[in-house]
């Protein structure tokens, strides 16, 4: 493993006004990035925000057309193989050779990294055993589920004890089952030391491994903070119900609208909607229950909640995570369109 730089005493990524443009496609419009070691960022955005492209240049595998960025103190420009030396990375796409085992995957992996023949046998085995694939060691990949091939993949980039690791939508078609073990995965590499950058869809993800979450959208930084500070700006609590009857979900809307500067927003397929209320929730709740009550409006599950990053992210950007276009309808997300 080689050591931090002694002359450095800075975070262990830093970005300084970073772009990146493909023709006409503008990647990154100028981001920064500041993780300090020991710590996790999640990169949180949509497809096509320029997550990808971001740890791409971080690990020495694109050139930023302007700006700096700095690993452990070395330049990912000037000194791309330093760089190489101290990270690991586990991509959206697996990196394994599918036709050899899991126990020869790594063993390669070991030899791209010159360490000795005693080295790479006793990190395979250390590996094959935190990932839990110790009793798959010998059988070809090929035949692995998809959370076998990540946790392999994931172990592929610790094979040289990086001391910042990349891992780029790392649960990507996992089911919530593998989801929740790689997250218990991840939590143990930190708390060993490992600065993580983790890109990421899924926000409860975000939610449950980063210290600090930088939302990216388009190419540029747009809100960064704790999980708690990001929910603080949607406003506070979070009214929710549906409408028994659907063709009266505009009327319900309508009729709870004095009790936030925030639009409602509806669901007509569902007859769901959500409405961010402020900080006094108990009091939009009976609120709402005497309005509908006097409109004869039938409603089910009626209840406050405190706000999501999905909500965050509506917030924000005006559309959702996950899907920008349908976003505008979907429910448990209110926040778009404040009124200013």
């Amino acid at each position: 493993m080689t050591s931090p730089r002694t002359d450095w005493s800075g975070p262990a990524i830093f970005v300084e006004d970073v772009h990146k443009s493909f023709g006409e496609v503008r990647a990154l419009a100028g981001i920064d990035l500041v993780v300090e070691r020991g710590k996790v960022l999640g990169l949180l955005g949509p497809n096509g925000a320029g997550k990808t492209t971001a740890v791409k240049i971080l690990t020495t595998l694109l050139a930023p057309d302007t700006g700096r960025a700095l690993v452990e103190g070395r330049d990912v420009v000037r000194s791309p193989e330093a760089v190489r030396e101290i990270i690991g990375l586990a991509g959206q796409s697996a990196a394994i050779q599918e036709e050899l085992t899991g126990r020869e995957n790594l063993e390669i992996m070991g030899r791209l990294y010159h360490l000795d023949a005693a080295t790479r046998e006793r990190r395979a085995v250390e590996l094959l055993e935190r990932f839990d694939l110790i009793d798959a060691a010998d059988r070809p990949t090929k035949g692995y589920s998809g959370g076998m091939q990540r946790r392999l993949d994931l172990a592929l980039s610790l094979v040289a004890t990086p001391q910042v690791l990349f891992l780029d939508e790392p649960t990507t078609g996992l089911d919530p089952r593998s989801r929740i073990g790689m997250w218990d995965v991840i939590r143990e590499l930190v708390s060993s030391g490992t600065t993580l950058l983790l890109t990421t869809q899924y926000l409860e993800e975000a939610d449950e491994l980063a210290d600090e979450i930088v939302v990216i959208d388009r190419g540029k930084v747009i809100a960064a903070g704790t999980a708690h500070e990001l929910k603080n700006r949607v406003g506070g609590d979070i009214l929710e119900f549906s409408v028994v009857e659907r063709d009266r979900l505009a009327e319900a809307a309508e009729a709870i609208g004095f009790l936030s500067e925030a639009e409602p927003v509806l669901d007509a397929e569902s007859g769901r909607l959500a409405l961010a209320v402020g900080g006094d929730g108990s009091h939009a709740l009976v609120e709402t229950v005497r309005r509908l009550d006097a409109l004869g409006v039938h409603s089910e599950g009626l209840g406050i909640r405190r706000p999501s990053l999905d909500d965050v992210f509506l917030a924000l950007t005006g559309h959702a995570a996950e899907d920008e276009e349908t976003a505008v309808t979907s429910p448990r997300r209110p926040g778009a369109n404040r009124r200013r």
